[in-house]
């Protein structure tokens, strides 16, 4: 241990950590190239070819130039998902239920769930409201 001083281990940890980081952010670049449906196949075989040729420079121009719309596209594959979970369990729900009572049930539970998460009602608002429903 001796003839590996203190300082290159720290240099070399630097090293693997950005090695790690910029395969992050290379697959997390390439990902939004395929989900980017506004850019046609040669601007993203142009991207890709630009990010693999240059890697370095190549991640660092695509955050700069496409990085807000890159932002906007994960935050709207969130909230899809999100409301596709949420129709998932209102329809999963709905046929467990038993009728028409139980859908009914099930829509009123979900907007009390809405109406706590816009703030609208606070925990003590919403348990009161929800065994009154469920009751």
């Amino acid at each position: 241990m001796d003839d590996y001083p203190l300082l290159n281990l720290f240099l070399t940890m630097l090293y693997l950590f950005l090695w790690v980081m910029w395969f992050f952010l290379l697959f997390k670049v390439v990902t939004d190239l395929f989900r980017d449906h506004t850019l046609n196949g040669w601007a993203k075989a142009g991207w890709l070819i630009f990010v693999i040729l240059l890697p370095y420079l190549g991640v660092l121009i695509y955050l700069i130039v496409r990085g807000r719309s890159m932002h906007e596209r994960d935050a709207k594959a969130v909230k899809d998902s999100e409301a596709a979970f949420r129709q998932y369990v209102r329809e999963a729900a709905g046929t467990t239920g038993g009728g028409s009572g139980g859908s009914d049930h099930v829509n009123d539970l979900a907007k009390l769930a809405e109406l706590k998460d816009k703030g609208a009602l606070n925990e003590d608002e919403y348990e009161r409201a929800k065994a009154k429903l469920l009751a």
